[in-house]
């Protein structure tokens, strides 16, 4: 057993050294690597260094001798993935380069795991590492019911940089959603304050009174009307609250997205149409990890586009990823 020293390279820059070490030496236990960073054996650029240190490009870590032994068993997450579902992710991509991977996630599928969720996007990753050497990870989050865009990073400075511009409210997303009945306006701007509230049938988001709650902002725009019956809407949310785009529809506009019998009651169905979530993330507009700005759109899940039909909307089409500098 030798001293080591690794150069960390661009894909692992903004990485945490905890996360760094243990990508690259996971038969190292959580303990010991904390014993070698208190005792400063382990180094970045010859100096000391704290297990939440943010490494660089270029930095030398210095590795000293460690346990040999195979990695920890792989949790639950880490399974293979089965053929069938594998090519259903790859079917899924919309666009992919060294840092970003974008999906058009489909309604149903739940984004992480929970009560009663055994199958979820992240415990299936792996199938969409595309030769790299990390999973993808999650840098933001749909509803279940929720179709469209969701975006994943390839390496650990490209997860900090996407994680950021959501933080920052850099990402610029848009949402298509068809609501029961007609606004009373075209168009504006919805500030509500909203509140999580437990009940017997589980927990749910409500309008705030005063200064409760989160601060909530939705802008909107109608594209079209039927017969006054449906109205299909483009919400914009400037904060991420959850289910935010639900309960303004519902409760600010009077106007439940089609299928969301959760906010909606009965009001939210129409003879004759399914009752899944007219919900779907369109489309994404972020700064890209290694500059400029990336920008893709989603095609409408098939249950939309059946009621796109039924309801005498123009069906869309959906352009190309852009990538520009």
């Amino acid at each position: 057993m030798t001293i080591q020293h690794r150069t960390v390279h661009a894909a692992d820059s903004e990485s945490r050294l905890d996360r760094w070490f243990r990508r690259h030496f996971p038969q190292v236990t959580q303990g010991a690597l904390q014993k070698m960073l208190r005792t400063g054996q382990i180094r970045v650029d010859g100096k000391r260094a704290e297990a939440s240190t943010r490494l660089e490009r270029g930095q030398e870590v210095r590795i000293p001798p460690l346990p040999e032994g195979p990695a920890p068993e792989p949790n639950l997450r880490d399974r293979q993935v089965s053929e069938e579902d594998a090519r259903a992710l790859e079917k899924m991509v919309l666009y992919r380069d060294d840092d970003v991977i974008a999906l058009n996630k489909p309604h149903g599928l739940p984004v992480q795991g929970g009560p009663n969720i055994r199958k979820h996007l992240d415990g299936m990753l792996d199938a969409l590492r595309f030769e790299a050497e990390d999973r993808p990870k999650l840098v933001h989050r749909l509803d279940r019911d929720t179709s469209g865009v969701l975006l994943l990073a390839r390496n650990a400075r490209a997860a900090s940089r996407l994680a950021s511009a959501f933080r920052g409210r850099d990402a610029e997303k848009t949402y298509w959603a068809v609501v029961v009945g007609q606004p009373q306006f075209q168009g504006g701007r919805i500030d509500m304050r909203l509140a999580k509230q437990g009940g017997p049938r589980g927990e749910r988001i409500v309008p705030a009174e005063g200064r409760d709650g989160a601060h909530a902002i939705t802008e909107f725009n109608t594209v079209d009307v039927a017969r006054r019956h449906a109205t299909w809407l483009e919400l914009k949310p400037l904060t991420g609250r959850t289910h935010q785009l639900r309960v303004h529809c519902a409760s600010a506009l009077e106007c439940p997205i089609l299928g969301d019998g959760k906010y909606g009651g009965q009001a939210a169905h129409l003879e004759g149409m399914s009752h899944a979530l007219h919900l779907h993330a369109r489309s994404i507009r972020v700064p890209h990890p290694e500059g400029g700005s990336l920008e893709v759109t989603a095609p409408l899940p098939p249950h939309m586009l059946e009621s796109f039909t039924f309801l005498g909307f123009e069906k869309p089409r959906s352009p190309p990823p852009r990538r520009q500098p």
